[in-house]
């Protein structure tokens, strides 16, 4: 049976598909960029489906691609677009959504029957430290990973028991999409004191959770939103 992987082509997808296929599963890709897409699938010896997610015709697409039953279903999908409240447009609002919370929910809903067809299966999305715990200028990706933790909870509660429904909530991590912000050593250094652990997350922090929450091993755990973020959602830190 076969994990679909949304954001294939990003750091943390990418990743977890690698970690996957190292442990014997298969996976389909899914992503927008068709060379970086193209050349992740070869290396894997997987299927895979280009397509931006803003287009709702994808989710369809992708998950006839995958064909069924799906064992697993992975929304690796975010943005990180920092702007003040009186500077954050509707159309910035409503694209953080559509990309976060909405895409998430439309890939959850089209390959339902697919993951019902098989005998027990499992679902991951991810959401970010800056849902739980307030950022100035963080304000439109926050209400959209909001939307995707409630998502998380509601889903499983629904989906269960075939159907297990987990979110990772990381912190700061180092990936080319926040390479805005971790590009200045000052920068970085700056930010990781600000975690208890005194480093930024790297995508290895990740991978060998959600391989947890995509295995049977996780038998146990679902509507569950878990904080990989170096402490900073829960300790004070040391003065």
């Amino acid at each position: 049976m076969t994990t679909m992987i949304y954001g294939a082509t990003g750091a943390i997808g990418g990743a977890i598909a690698r970690n996957l296929v190292a442990s014997g599963n298969t996976v389909h890709l899914v992503g927008r960029n068709a060379e970086r897409l193209q050349s992740l699938a070869s290396e894997l010896g997987s299927g895979a489906t280009v397509g931006d997610i803003l287009d709702p015709e994808v989710f369809a697409r992708a998950v006839a691609d995958a064909g069924a039953p799906l064992q697993g279903l992975v929304y690796a999908v975010g943005s990180i677009a920092l702007k003040p409240l009186g500077r954050t447009s509707d159309e910035d609002m409503m694209h953080d959504f559509r990309l976060n919370a909405l895409g998430a929910a439309q890939a959850i809903r089209a390959a339902l029957p697919a993951l019902k067809a098989s005998e027990q299966a499992s679902i991951l999305l991810f959401s970010s430290v800056a849902a739980g715990l307030g950022f100035a200028s963080h304000a439109s990706i926050a209400m959209a990973k909001g939307a995707v933790e409630a998502l998380t909870r509601s889903a499983a509660a629904e989906l269960a028991p075939k159907i297990r429904v987990n979110c990772i909530a990381p912190s700061l991590t180092r990936t080319p999409l926040s390479e805005h912000l971790t590009a200045s050593e000052q920068m970085s250094t700056s930010l990781a004191q600000m975690h208890p652990l005194q480093r930024l997350g790297e995508v290895d922090d990740l991978v060998g959770l959600a391989e947890l929450l995509l295995s049977p091993k996780s038998g146990w755990i679902t509507g569950q939103v878990i904080a990989v973020d170096g402490g900073r959602s829960r300790l004070a830190g040391k003065k």
